[in-house]
């Protein structure tokens, strides 16, 4: 087999393929083979009817069709292989020549990955914002943690921000009590929001065994929008009482025996919080730099697949949360033009990153060990709330596992890119990402940790020979 490949543009190129006739035999045997399990000749039995006998009953041309047909993929996977090319799609194949004992010539035009020139990624300079914690921002954490302990007393008086009541609720429209729009005895902390709009101004004010009705519209489910008329009704007023903010606090609510050792803890963990933010910041300010200065031609039909692939998640997504995609859109003040520009958008970029980070994968010969394959398939499952086993599985069933593989892979090309680059922050201070580790503390640096390991070796090996 010859093959020959023309770049019809820097995504997609034509492959013109000659095939002798002789190269074909197994595809013509196997045909043969196929339709004698198909056909009822006197005198044979199925199965077993000669290759003649079956010309002679239904002729050449479908034997050479079925031929064709088996053949054809195997002879352009070959032709790929042949010219080292990477299709993204599936080709649109022309049969230009064949007849019974002649020379098969197909061509096939395929879009294809497009050859990256990279720049030069060692030293990129990128700025991120400082990890900044500020006192407030500790205090909210602990505040939190004194809510959680907190108990309800009842009061007798009328609620206000903050206070929970238990309350009665039903939306009307039209008289009628709209399905699924009516809760009982239902504990709601006034000034909290995002149940109905006007809900918290009407409770402001009321006091138990009082009702009132006010106009709002639906948030969630099929009626999403819909005007309603609700009636609340308020059965008890409850204040919060939160606990003292003592080492006898600190103690039940943690295993610190004391507030400052406990206040201490939720700082180091806000710390380490910011400092994962921080780097999460810094990947994606130097990945945006590679992409600003190489440039990757996608093909359309490639952003086209991944759009309607983008589309179809985010409704599914809403449909979940009882969200139209017109009520999301008004939520967020945001036209389905602007939408779609954007989703049009971070689709070419993210084609473009995965593009760029394969060719880095490639030119470092990046390759994946099966635990850390098996790490990531496990971090996946959680971050969609999956049983890992049942993740896994579902991954080798629908054959996702080279979709797995390539995440890491990429994931492992940018850890390259970005340790590589200059990372500061907006004081001009040197942000550690190569010794990040997943909790957010700054581990040893890999060749410090080794020296140690050697200093203690030696030592070890010292006092042997001194006790010898």
């Amino acid at each position: 087999m010859k093959s020959a490949v023309e770049t019809l543009s820097p995504t997609r190129a034509k492959l013109t393929v000659e095939v002798p006739f002789e190269e074909l035999k197994p595809s013509l045997d196997a045909a043969y083979k196929k339709i004698a399990q198909q056909i009822n000749v006197p005198g044979f039995r199925k199965g077993k009817v000669p290759p003649m006998v079956i010309d002679r009953q239904i002729g050449r041309g479908p034997i050479l069709d079925e031929a064709i047909n088996d053949a054809l993929p195997k002879l352009y996977v070959q032709a790929l292989q042949d010219n080292d090319i990477e299709p993204l799609a599936q080709p649109d194949i022309d049969i230009t020549k064949f007849e019974d004992n002649e020379t098969l010539e197909f061509t096939a035009e395929v879009d294809v990955r497009p050859e990256i020139t990279l720049p030069e990624l060692e030293g990129l300079e990128v700025t991120v914002d400082d990890v900044a914690l500020t006192d407030d921002e500790v205090d909210e954490q602990v505040q939190n943690l004194r809510e959680r302990f907190a108990s309800l007393n009842d009061v007798d008086r009328a609620a206000g921000e903050g206070d929970f009541v238990v309350l009665d609720l039903k939306a009307m429209r039209d008289g009628e009590v709209v399905e699924g729009a009516e809760v009982s005895g239902m504990s709601y902390q006034v000034g909290r929001g995002g149940m109905l709009d006007g809900l918290d101004e009407a409770l402001t004010g009321m006091a138990a065994g009082e009702e009132k009705t006010f106009e709002s519209n639906l948030v969630g489910g099929d009626q999403t929008g819909l005007d309603v008329e609700v009636e609340v009704k308020v059965g008890a007023v409850k204040e919060q009482e939160l606990p003292e903010l003592d080492d006898e606090f600190a103690q039940t609510a943690s295993e610190f025996d004391t507030v400052d050792e406990l206040v201490a803890d939720v700082r180091a963990r806000l710390e380490r919080n910011k400092r994962l933010e921080q780097a999460a910041t810094a990947r994606d300010a130097v990945l945006e730099k590679v992409l600003d200065l190489v440039e990757v031609p996608i093909p359309d039909a490639v952003v086209d697949q991944e759009l309607n692939a983008r589309r179809e998640n985010v409704q599914q997504q809403l449909a979940s949360a009882g969200l139209s995609l017109e009520s999301y859109l008004d939520s967020e003040g945001q036209t389905l033009e602007e939408f779609e520009s954007d989703l049009q958008e971070r689709t070419r970029d993210a084609i473009a990153a995965q593009f760029v980070l394969d060719e880095v994968a490639k030119s470092q010969e990046i390759g994946v060990e099966q635990q850390e394959l098996s790490e990531h398939i496990f971090r996946r499952a959680q971050q969609s709330g999956q049983d890992p086993n049942e993740f896994a599985k579902h991954m080798v069933e629908h054959n996702h596992i080279p979709e797995m593989v390539s995440e890491v892979v990429r994931g492992k090309a940018l850890a390259i890119v970005v340790e590589g680059a200059k990372v500061v922050d907006d004081a001009g201070n040197h942000v550690e990402l190569k010794n990040l580790r997943p909790d957010g503390t700054i581990g040893e640096p890999e060749a410090a940790v080794e020296s140690d390991e050697a200093t203690e070796a030696t030592e070890a090996t010292d006092e042997e020979s001194a006790e010898a």
